[in-house]
């Protein structure tokens, strides 16, 4: 997914589209360069007033370093337009910033220098929208880890276990708000970062495609978010797409779990030698397992075992 993003983007960029009069379906390419492009990102929430997280982009190590002076350490550096969290980890000092600036601009032509949130609740939504602005939250999932670990290098469980009702339904709301505003058309997740003792969240990012977390939340409630996300990109409302798993609903109902689903990451460290066996914000994994119990200890026991 993140290969076509970036591939359509540059298509976009150096006019083959217009040339040869092709039309993209489903989200728009300006909608995916601001998703994508982290200050742009960063612009756009901040015209509804939503939260995301203290950062500043830079193009060459030295802007990182004059960034970093504002942000404090520690802090996070990201990449834009990357992949798996590649070129991304939390920096203490700044020879550690330079030494990870310049590995993330050989992979990116942009860094995000941004405050750590390290240690905060990462919660992330799975989030459907057609052409006539019909929105719904399809799955919620709780990173087990902190925040700090990368998404596919951690426990996750779907639906989240620790979030109150006002957290759940903030979120919820935080959610179908941004992917309206943003004008994304088909599915997408949203990430959070949520403190844990407080209502204080911050938008982490918005992937304008499916991702792994997408996999994971189409086998855990049984909607089929690829096939759904097709027939809405081709402008069909999501009251007359039906749920090709149920056979019944449409897929404008939000599904609601009497179960719980552990997704547990998969290493294999003997292929790569000399590598670090620490998990960290870039992702390592190479595949995952899914348990599925009536409780925390069934569902995350059933995974482990696999």
């Amino acid at each position: 997914g993140q290969t076509a993003l970036n591939c359509a983007v540059q298509m976009h960029e150096s006019g083959t589209f217009e040339k040869y009069g092709v039309k993209i379906l489903g989200t728009q390419i300006p909608a995916v360069i601001n998703t994508e492009d982290r200050q742009l990102f960063s612009d756009r929430l901040n015209e509804i007033n939503e939260k995301i997280a203290e950062s500043y982009t830079a193009q060459t190590i030295p802007e990182a370093v004059e960034h970093a002076k504002k942000v404090g350490y520690p802090l996070m550096i990201r990449s834009a337009f990357a992949l798996g969290g590649l070129g991304s980890g939390i920096c203490v000092d700044e020879d550690h910033l330079k030494d990870m600036a310049k590995k993330a601009l050989s992979v990116s032509p942009q860094i995000l220098v941004e405050k750590s949130m390290k240690g905060w609740k990462e919660v992330e939504y799975e989030v459907v929208r057609d052409t006539h602005d019909n929105c719904v939250t399809v799955c919620n999932m709780e990173n087990f880890d902190p925040l700090g670990i990368h998404t596919g290098d951690s426990i996750v469980m779907a639906p989240s276990q620790t979030l109150s009702n006002e957290e759940y339904h903030m979120l919820r709301e935080t959610a179908i708000k941004v992917v309206r505003h943003l004008g994304i058309v088909g599915e997408c997740n949203i990430q959070y970062a949520l403190h844990p003792e407080s209502l204080e969240y911050a938008i982490i990012e918005v992937n304008a495609r499916l991702s792994r977390s997408s996999a994971l939340a189409s086998k855990a409630t049984g909607y089929p978010l690829a096939f759904v996300a097709a027939k809405l990109c081709l402008g069909i409302p999501l009251t007359e797409v039906v749920n090709s798993v149920t056979k019944k609903t449409q897929a404008a109902f939000e599904p609601s779990l009497d179960y719980i689903v552990t997704k547990i990451p998969r290493w294999d460290m003997s292929k790569f030698e000399g590598v670090s066996t620490e998990i960290g914000s870039a992702m390592k994994s190479v595949g995952e397992v899914m348990g599925i119990g009536r409780t925390l200890e069934e569902s995350l026991q059933k995974a482990l075992r696999m």
